[in-house]
């Protein structure tokens, strides 16, 4: 009886670790994941948080032996990114994600060459029809909200400025969110909205920073990698910044209240779940408040008025049990 449970455990053992700790793949081995973004790791915007959230999965999944992670950052030329797709699936890498939305049409035409491949672009929750596209996106406004709640119950001079790259996606949705928060909290709050039209141009986010603080802006918001460029200025300013997509505090700690931050893993271990299983798209997915893929970070080393942090607590659980509704622009 005893040598039978031995074998038994045995045997046990043995089909666990073939199972792997889960970012494996379902038949042992590595799990690998390719990323191709329009800007640097290290943007503390919207490539950084889609890498960010891939570490965080890596540790949780027990190093680099059993997930691998490639990028390919800066890929503002689209036949350049779609060139590093096409060679990704290639080379045979379990996931690879088209992190932003001008990536689109590659993945339409490249996706149907490699079926057992599967892919990820966001933000959208287009997956075009494809059993191998996954699609993902950020209810940036939600966060949005809490930061024109903050903004409005902070700003002295009833002036809050926006720096927009260009007025879709995530972005837009991230600007009309944080205008319907400050208007609701203030509505005699002017919220000047400036959209530049690029993600990337930083000397263009100063220029319109600068113009915000000269209409009397004491408070500043955007989004997009071209933000470093409007925080600089909001710290020569002294005017608050209120940021997204990634932690933006340690570019100016003295005037950045609150960043909203994109927790890309709550999406990842899902879509590598079902890949494991042998389901390579189909799916769509989007960052809320309730799943915590958005997230409100408070700055420490800003000391936010205990009646402000408490109306920016209250406006995350309105959001959350749906007795706050954000009222967006119609289409």
């Amino acid at each position: 009886m005893k040598s039978k449970l031995l074998v038994l455990f045995v045997i046990l053992a043995l089909v666990l670790t073939a199972c792997g700790s889960g970012g494996e793949k379902a038949g042992g081995g590595t799990f690998k994941v390719a990323v191709v973004m329009p800007s640097s790791i290290k943007d503390l915007a919207f490539s950084q948080s889609m890498y960010d959230a891939l570490l965080k999965v890596q540790a949780e999944k027990g190093g680099e032996a059993n997930f691998q992670i490639v990028y390919s950052e800066n890929m503002f030329v689209v036949d350049d990114a779609a060139a590093a797709i096409r060679d990704y699936a290639t080379q045979g890498f379990d996931l690879i994600i088209a992190h932003g939305s001008q990536y689109g049409s590659s993945l339409q035409e490249i996706a149907p060459d490699f079926p057992e491949t599967a892919f990820a672009w966001g933000t959208t929750v287009d997956t075009f029809g494809q059993p191998n596209i996954f699609a993902y996106e950020a209810r940036a406004e939600e966060g949005g909200y809490v930061n024109g709640v903050l903004a409005a119950s902070l700003s002295k001079s009833g002036v809050v400025g926006v720096v927009g790259p260009i007025e879709t996606g995530d972005a837009k949705l991230y600007i009309d969110g944080f205008v319907s928060g400050a208007r609701a909290t203030n509505p005699n709050v002017q919220v000047n909205v400036n959209y530049i039209g690029s993600f990337s141009d930083v000397a263009l986010a100063s220029e319109a920073a600068n113009t915000h603080v000269a209409a009397g802006a004491d408070a500043l918001s955007g989004t997009a990698q071209m933000v470093v460029g409007a925080i600089g200025v909001a710290k020569e300013n002294g005017a608050l910044w209120f940021g997204t997509q990634s932690a933006q505090t340690s570019l100016a700690p003295s005037i950045v209240v609150a960043n909203q931050v994109y927790h890309w893993e709550v999406v990842l271990n899902d879509m590598i779940k079902l890949i494991n299983d042998g389901t390579y798209g189909g799916k769509s997915y989007a960052l809320t408040l309730k799943n915590d893929g958005l997230v409100m970070e408070y700055n420490p080393d800003y000391s936010i008025p205990a009646d402000v942090k408490a109306k920016a607590d209250e406006t995350v659980k309105g959001i959350i049990d749906g007795s706050v509704v954000i009222m967006l622009p119609s289409k």
